[in-house]
This record gives C-alpha cells, structure tokens and sequence, in this order.
C-alpha cells in the first residue's frame, strides 16, 4: 500500500491513543534492541527516535497478528509475511497487556465488526436501525452474514 510521506507525517503529530517508549527491535537478522517512543493513531503505529519530531517508520495495524512473547514483550507480524516480526518490549507486563488489547482494536476490521454487532444489537432493543438517518445502512461494509438480526 502506498502513503503520501506528508500526510503520514501529519498523521503521527495527531493526538495518540497511546504513546510510551518502548524498546523495539525490527524485524532484520540481527537487529538490536532500541528505546523508542511509540505512538498509536488510529491504525497505524508510528515509532520514533526518543529525541526526534519525525517518525522513523509507520505500521499500518491491518491484517496482522498481535502475540505475546514474554511476560513483559510482545510481537506483531502480518498474515502476508508471518515470519517477519516486530519486536516490542514494555516496563510491566501491565502495560504490555494494555498495548497488545489497544493494537487488538485499532484495526478497521474490528472497528466495522464492533460497529455491525452494536448495530445490530441496537435493532434488536429499538427496531429500528441506527444507520439508517445517515443513508448508509444497505452498504456492503456495514454488513456482515454472521451476525444477523
């Protein structure tokens, strides 16, 4: 997928879900690990030198695999590269607890599932549907054949 260099440096100076540093190793042979502060906009993870503005790189939070991998570190990977992972390491395992259910939600994918199930939800208490005042309840992306009515 391809970004707009401007537009993802923007996107990084937005207010974060969550930020922290964090130790981070990339997902190289060999690669050491580095304090870094990371920062959770939207669905995308930027990762930062721990003295600069600019981001040094963006993960986009789509079609990827959040897994624990000691106490206190987890890892993401992605479904197209399952082996290629990015290596994170937090203070407590508290707060790495809190880091993976945050990265867990930032996906578009649970967004529009959490989205259909409470639109659904809705339906069943009112009869009515919630999206339908905003003309886009028969879209195909608010629909979803497992969760019915």
């Amino acid at each position: 997928m391809r970004y707009n260099e401007k537009e993802l440096q923007a996107l990084s100076r937005q207010p974060a879900e969550m930020a922290a540093e964090l130790g981070m190793r990339g997902p190289k042979k060999g690669s050491v690990l580095k304090r870094r502060l990371v920062k959770l906009v939207v669905n995308f993870l930027f990762y930062f030198r721990t003295d600069e503005a600019e981001p040094v790189g963006a993960l986009l939070l789509e079609r990827c695999r959040v897994i624990r991998e000691e106490p206190s570190a987890f890892s993401i990977s992605f479904i197209e590269d399952p082996e290629r992972k990015y290596h994170f390491e937090c203070s407590s395992e508290e707060q790495c607890q809190e880091w993976m259910e945050a990265l867990r939600r930032a996906s578009y994918e649970f967004m529009r599932r959490s989205l259909v199930f409470y639109r659904n939800e809705i339906r069943k208490v009112t009869g009515k549907d919630p999206l339908e005042q905003f003309g886009i309840s028969e879209e195909a992306r608010f629909q979803l054949s497992g969760l019915q009515a």
